[in-house]
């Protein structure tokens, strides 16, 4: 067949796809080979495919489809979560825009049958997008967070963790989202530092009964809305200033209630006035010192973000509406003393980025996290479970588990796991899997029958669900001992980013220990942050993050998934803009273009010309010696070391040096010997490359031979590479660098492609160029390789290594030229030299570094001071 002139993907990629799906290829079922098993990080159901998941599914496919090729079962489950907030709000505004329905005038029910017809209808754009990129998922294993069988897990593993005392149900100062109307859990709060204001209020004094001093005591507050919910004025017990207030009132502004003044250390004198106002409804700290003074409690604002008609004026208008009424009418009264500028740090929705989340006390329900945060942090710390690259987020983790509060798991939305506790019309509840164990429980419990009992409103956090996903997705709390489970668990390793530490990553272990009593995966690799070439995190918001499909259209996926890997380092942040997408492609078509000059030439047994041994012997060594070295970063989740290492030995090395150095002459036949070689060399570097670019490798390596049925790359199992002959690899380097050194004096010196040349070599060794002799004389167009134990006169001199070369031609040479030259080199060698030598000298360099850096560069140290000694001498002959 004719081949097209440049590759294009999209005739393979939906081709191929289809094909490794007809052939079962990515299903996964247990058997006697060892399991390597992933569970994707499930994205939100009605979401799409961003940058992040872009790396993340493309991490994980690598290492599946590597895993599948090296002897392993490998299992690579898919999914989506149900996404309470985000799902819950997409619907709510579909409803309220597209029917002019309110959530409040509809039953659960009826709320829940739109949300599951939302869910079908944008549930599956994810998959697609995955299928795009080629993620040899098993589709048959497609698990969701709220399928039957995971709904009943979860609602499981709540009774369990209440009846053992580690669900708790109660009044607590949380974090309210007003416009999700919903709790939110403290790792839900992203914090940004702005610039704010502080209002300076004054608040009238009057005495015990009640009647003014004509005094006033001034605080500083940054949200003035909240006034109305004050409950006391404190002070530093130790503050001169306020000692003669002691017995005395505050009134509060606006609403003349009288508040009394306390006492407490909490207060710093010297911040703002050294006066705080306490307002325990709308501040942790307030709400605290409340509970220590006995304070009353004053709620003022509404779930929706408005003043409630506690606050008594400005009712119903939004929070940051109601701040600047309150500043006027403040200023009105005179009672505003100043305002001044004020760096300050507030806390934002990470479900709704635009909505400031409002402290609130309200009653939810809580898990302990100390008793079971202990277990997971001795996972990691003693490396049961192996962070990647655990010295950046080793610490991370510790520090979160270290500090872990209650977590706060109930949610005040319709679409998620039901809370399982039951209400009697008086408030008293017990905590059970379906209506009928309840009404059994509470007449256990309360000695009494219940006709009827009411379930708890809200759904529990999203994450709640998630935690149990490596177990879940195989059934393992919903069937505890069915084959799956006890095959594939625990999972091989976890792929995910660095921003959900603690959110899911540390929870899975947890929950893995609590329910497994093992650990839920072995390494846990974390991408880092996609940021455009600004630097800039990539996000809807600055619209800078592309579309996925319409980059694979542009580029193809396999260029997609090169163009983020190259320049993904495990954990580190990575700078993503279309010019690395145009290297893959730029990749591809190196890698076609060498196929199409391979099946061009004609292989014949003894073709009378010689036979290039050494190249062939040479590119064995070189596959051997990356493919070890690939296996090795694997090892070590150097994915983009190790797709780099494959590029420069398929471009540079097979590409730019092998197929050069045994192509044979014009219209001239190719050895039938080098030429199956030559195809076996293709093949196992389209094998090599095969998990970071699935849809050429295969493309080629059909192409590169007829094959029988189900011999495809995506199966086809490595071999362990042979040791590399470190004699044949410092030969082949030496023939390159030689090589391009003369190809650069000849370009220098103006030489055509045809001017011959003829080359001689002092050398003390003579016998390293005894192999290599035809290559370079081939890629240098000599007619000659000779050697000598002096200068020749008049022949171009260069010094590569340690070893002196003449060009020798019949064009007349420049002295002063080739002393240009020489001078050029000696100054570049001299930096080099001196660079080395302070790193060498440096005592905590030598000190501290690995061994064998340290030898390396005592060697670099050695070849300069070889190679300058070696142009000193031929600057003499000049």
């Amino acid at each position: 067949m004719e081949l097209s002139k440049n590759y294009i993907p999209a005739s393979a990629e939906d081709k191929w796809y289809q094909y490794w799906m007809d052939k079962q290829y990515f299903r996964s079922v247990p058997d006697e080979r060892p399991p390597f098993t992933i569970v994707i990080p499930p994205p939100n159901v009605t979401g799409v495919l961003h940058m992040g998941h872009t790396l993340n599914e493309t991490v994980q496919d690598i290492l599946v489809r590597h895993a599948r090729m090296s002897g392993f079962n490998a299992c690579w489950v898919p999914g989506s979560d149900h996404a309470s907030i985000a799902t819950e709000s997409k619907v709510v505004n579909m409803l309220k825009d597209e029917k002019g329905i309110e959530k409040s005038q509809l039953s659960r029910e009826e709320f829940l049958k739109y949300a599951y017809e939302w869910k079908d209808k944008y549930g599956g754009i994810i998959y697609h997008q995955i299928k795009k990129l080629g993620c040899s998922v098993d589709w048959d294993r497609v698990s969701f967070t709220m399928d039957d069988h995971y709904y009943k897990a979860v609602i499981r593993v709540f009774v369990d963790l209440y009846d053992k005392g580690l669900i708790y149900r109660g009044a607590r100062m949380i974090n309210w989202d007003p416009k999700a109307k919903t709790a939110l859990s403290d790792e839900e709060v992203e914090y940004k530092e702005l610039n704010g204001k502080l209002y300076h209020v004054k608040y009238a004094i009057v005495n015990g009964d009640g009647k003014p001093t004509g005094e006033f005591i001034t605080i500083a507050t940054q949200r003035p809305e909240t006034i109305m919910g004050d409950t006391a004025i404190c002070v530093n017990p130790e503050d001169e200033r306020y000692a003669h207030l002691n017995g005395h009132f505050a009134v509060v502004p606006l609403v003349n209630r009288k508040v009394p003044i306390i006492y407490d250390t909490y207060v710093d004198k010297e911040f703002g006035t050294g006066a705080l106002k306490v307002t325990p409804a709308h501040d942790i700290n307030d709400y605290n010192l409340g509970l220590k003074h006995n304070l009353e409690i004053v709620d003022t604002l509404n779930d929706d973000g408005t003043l409630s008609a506690a606050a008594e004026v400005f009712v119903g208008e939004d929070r940051f509406r109601a701040r600047k009424k309150v500043v006027a009418a403040l200023q009105e009264q005179g009672l505003m003393v100043k305002e001044e500028e004020y760096a300050t740090r507030l806390g934002y929705s990470q479900r709704n980025p635009d909505t400031v989340v409002e402290p609130r006390i309200s009653t939810q329900w809580f898990v302990k996290m100390a008793d079971m945060a202990q277990p997971a942090l001795d996972a990691v710390v003693n490396g049961d479970v192996k962070i990647h690259p655990g010295d950046r987020f080793l610490a991370t983790y510790k520090y979160w588990m270290e500090n872990v509060k209650d977590w706060c798991i109930s949610r005040q939305l319709w679409w998620g796991q039901q809370i399982p506790a039951w209400y009697d019309d008086n408030g008293q509840f017990v905590v059970a899997e379906t209506h009928d164990a309840a009404l059994k429980l509470y007449a256990e419990k309360f000695g009494k029958q219940a006709t009827k009992l009411k379930q708890d409103e809200d759904c529990l956090d999203t994450w709640f669900s998630s935690w149990l996903w490596p177990v879940e997705v195989f059934n393992g709390i919903s069937d505890p001992d069915n084959k799956d489970i006890n095959y594939y668990y625990p999972t091989s390793v976890l792929v995910t980013g660095q921003d959900i530490i603690f959110f899911w990553v540390a929870r899975m272990i947890m929950a893995g220990l609590e329910y497994k009593q093992v650990k839920p995966f072995s390494d846990v690799y974390f991408t880092g942050m996609v940021r455009d070439k600004l630097g800039r995190k990539m996000s809807k918001q600055l619209g800078n993050s592309p579309d996925l499909l319409e980059l694979i259209e542009k580029y193809g996926a396999d260029a997609v998934r090169f163009g983020i890997m190259i320049s993904s380092p495990a954990g580190n942040d990575l700078l993503f803009d279309d010019t690395s997408c145009e290297q893959g492609r730029f990749f591809n078509n190196k890698m076609w273009n060498a196929l199409k000059l391979v099946k061009m030439w004609k292989p014949v047994e003894n073709t009378g010309a010689p036979v290039p041994t050494f190249a062939v012997e040479w590119m064995e060594n070189r596959l051997n010696e990356v493919h070890a070295e690939v296996e090795k970063l694997f090892k070590d989740f150097r994915l983009s070391e190790a797709l780099k290492a494959i590029y420069s030995l398929i471009w540079d090395d097979f590409c730019s040096w092998y197929l050069e150095w045994i192509k044979p002459g014009f219209e001239q036949p190719i050895d039938a010997g080098v030429y199956e070689k030559t195809i076996g060399f293709f093949e196992r570097l389209v094998q090599l490359l095969h998990p970071f670019m699935p849809f050429i490798t295969e493309e080629l390596y059909h192409l590169l031979r007829e094959r029988k049925a189900g011999d495809d790359v995506v199966i086809r199992q490595f071999a362990r590479p042979a040791a590399a002959n470190n004699t044949v690899l410092v030969e082949g380097a030496l023939a390159k660098e030689v090589i391009s050194s003369i190809r650069d004096a000849r370009n220098k010196n103006q030489f055509k492609p045809k001017d011959e040349i003829g080359l001689h070599i002092e050398t003390h060794h003579e016998n390293a160029f005894k192999r290599i002799e035809n290559i370079i004389a081939k890629q240098v167009n000599a007619n000659v390789v000779a050697y000598t134990k002096e200068a020749i006169p008049g022949a171009i001199a260069l010094v590569i290594g340690k070893d002196k070369f003449y060009l020798v031609t019949e064009r007349e040479v420049d002295p002063a030229a080739q002393k240009e030259q020489l001078l050029k080199d000696l100054e570049y060698q001299q930096g080099f030299l001196k660079s080395v030598e302070n790193k060498l000298s440096n005592e905590r360099f030598v000190a501290n570094a690995k061994p064998e850096v340290v030898e390396a560069e005592r060697k670099k140290q050695a070849d300069c001071i070889a190679k300058i000694q070696a142009i000193e001498e031929s600057l003499k002959t000049l």
